[in-house]
């Protein structure tokens, strides 16, 4: 298993050394696009806005800390079929994003086991978002659209399902706006794990959490291009 950071507290020399590493993982576009957030919660989870704050917590894990979805059922009805327990990042909203992220899924295995990341987020009924599943099927392990309507899948690529342990593991969002490329990489970060092209959200904010388990995050750096919410 690659993992992209060890998880230390947060230090100049840990984020100096994850930016270098990040970037010798990107291709030469997407090293060009500036880091515009990154999170370890040391701090605290203050830049967060969970749909259901009650589901989520900073905790401490080994020699840092982690911001933990540990509440599996959420107080959040969405207006159509889709995630319930994502905590959004405020205040930033890009259009094209790499989006890195270490996640350890601390549900038991079963089919659907499962994380999320949210991206192009611009409001509850107008986001894409990629369901890591254990298994593949219409509903899961596929990159997703939610488009005022029940979500839809619009994978063009996948797996036959996320390889799930109880360890960490680094996933990447890549998003190029211009031609709809996107792009999500499961451990290996030189082929991705699942590919869509679709260019209905050009710009949105990201989120973590799952569709209906529990899962912990850390490390979480966002590179991309800043632009201002539409009208």
């Amino acid at each position: 298993m690659l993992v992209f950071l060890p998880r230390l507290a947060a230090s100049v020399a840990a984020i100096l050394c994850s930016l270098s590493f990040l970037a010798s993982h990107l291709s030469a576009a997407d090293q060009k696009l500036p880091v515009v957030f990154e999170d370890g919660f040391e701090q605290g989870a203050d830049h967060w806005q969970p749909f259901d704050a009650r589901q989520w917590e900073v905790k401490k894990d080994g020699d840092g800390h982690v911001y933990s979805q540990h509440v599996k059922q959420s107080a959040y009805k969405p207006p159509h079929r889709s995630p319930t327990n994502i905590a959004l990042l405020k205040d930033v909203i890009v259009g094209d994003m790499v989006l890195d992220v270490q996640v350890k899924s601390t549900h038991p295995d079963y089919g659907h086991r499962d994380a999320c990341l949210v991206f192009g987020y611009q409001d509850p009924a107008h986001f894409y978002y990629v369901h890591l599943g254990a298994k593949t099927d219409d509903h899961a392990n596929q990159i997703f659209i939610v488009n005022d309507a029940p979500r839809t899948k619009i994978s063009t690529k996948t797996t036959a399902g996320t390889k799930w342990t109880d360890d960490w593991h680094h996933v990447r969002v890549v998003r190029k706006v211009k031609d709809g490329t996107i792009e999500i990489y499961y451990d290996d970060m030189d082929t991705p794990c699942m590919t869509a092209s679709d260019k209905t959200f050009a710009w949105g904010q990201i989120g973590i959490g799952t569709f209906d388990d529990t899962a912990d995050y850390d490390q979480i750096v966002l590179r991309g291009t800043k632009v201002e919410q539409q009208k």
